[in-house]
């Protein structure tokens, strides 16, 4: 199936927008996206791709179920070590079920 180049304008007005609307939306979402490749994240970037609120993100570290390292004045999360939290919630997670069973 061949592809039919869509213009800004036609793609625009079949939102209902003008070009600069959608240029701006875009570039506000834009804007918003975490960048994957960041080796280590602050506590408020760590909170958002987990899912939770930045308080209970502070809490996660504060008791060290999160580990976090100080670079300067700076607290940081490393991006893996969200990784290896959740691999740790979803392992007990399973053993709750499988005992519950």
């Amino acid at each position: 199936m061949s592809e039919i180049p869509l213009s800004l304008a036609r793609l625009a007005g079949a939102l209902g927008l003008t070009e600069h609307q959608l240029l701006g939306l875009v570039a506000s979402c834009g804007a918003a996206m975490p960048d994957p490749t960041l080796v280590a994240l602050t506590v408020e970037e760590a909170a958002r791709r987990l899912g939770v609120g930045r308080t209970t993100m502070y809490a996660l570290v504060a008791a060290g179920e999160v580990p976090s390292v100080t670079i300067g004045r700076l607290r940081r999360v490393p991006a893996q070590a969200l990784a290896d939290y959740m691999a740790a919630r979803v392992q007990t997670a399973g053993t709750a079920v499988a005992l519950a069973a």
